[in-house]
């Protein structure tokens, strides 16, 4: 899997949700060898995409047809600024991945110093104690780049019952200890998230 992440700030939040929209609908069923994707705009403007494909030919090959291009010259007139891109084959999934029936998403950023004792310390019995304690989370994607940075997204039924999770007892310990490995990550919420 290639994902491509983009992340900037929109002047106009309907408009860029229109902007996805017609990405979904005029744009999409062309896309060469794409998977899925997520888009939401939190709510101080700050916009994120995770855009899944097969692999990096095929992402470059979308990029390159016209319609594509038309449509990211159109969006661009929404955007605050430049906009962050960032790429990666280097990806790992949670619960099979993200999900549709989502709700609400939290995108966390962040450096690890040791990707090796995280993913140690994720183990099988980790996750499914994690997927019976957590029911409100139906999946991740985490994006992993070659400085030690990731990008992850966390799919919720909705943002209520995430709340509640984050706040239930029953897996604070190990809530402790990611918080400890992840070395304070930034969060966006995305509470309209549009998803493919």
């Amino acid at each position: 899997m290639f994902v491509q992440v983009i992340k900037g700030r929109t002047n106009d939040a309907e408009g860029m949700r229109r902007q996805a929209e017609r990405w979904a609908t005029k744009v999409r069923p062309g896309a060469i060898g794409h998977l899925g994707g997520t888009f939401g705009i939190a709510d101080d403007g700050t916009f994120v995409v995770l855009a899944r494909f097969e692999d990096e030919p095929s992402a470059r090959a979308n990029s390159d047809r016209p319609e594509q291009q038309a449509w990211w010259e159109d969006t661009v007139g929404f955007i605050d600024g430049t906009p962050s891109f960032r790429e990666s084959t280097d990806v790992t999934t949670l619960f099979g991945g993200g999900s549709d029936d989502a709700g609400f998403v939290q995108v966390m950023e962040g450096t690890v110093q040791d990707r090796a004792k995280v993913e140690a310390w994720e183990t099988p019995e980790l996750l499914a104690a994690l997927q019976s304690a957590r029911p409100d989370l139906l999946g991740g994607l985490r994006v992993w780049f070659p400085d030690g940075s990731y990008v992850e997204a966390a799919y919720f039924t909705n943002e209520e019952d995430a709340r509640k999770g984050e706040s239930s007892s029953d897996f604070a310990g190990a809530q402790e200890e990611y918080t400890e490995l992840f070395a304070e990550p930034s969060f966006i919420d995305l509470r309209n998230p549009q998803l493919t």
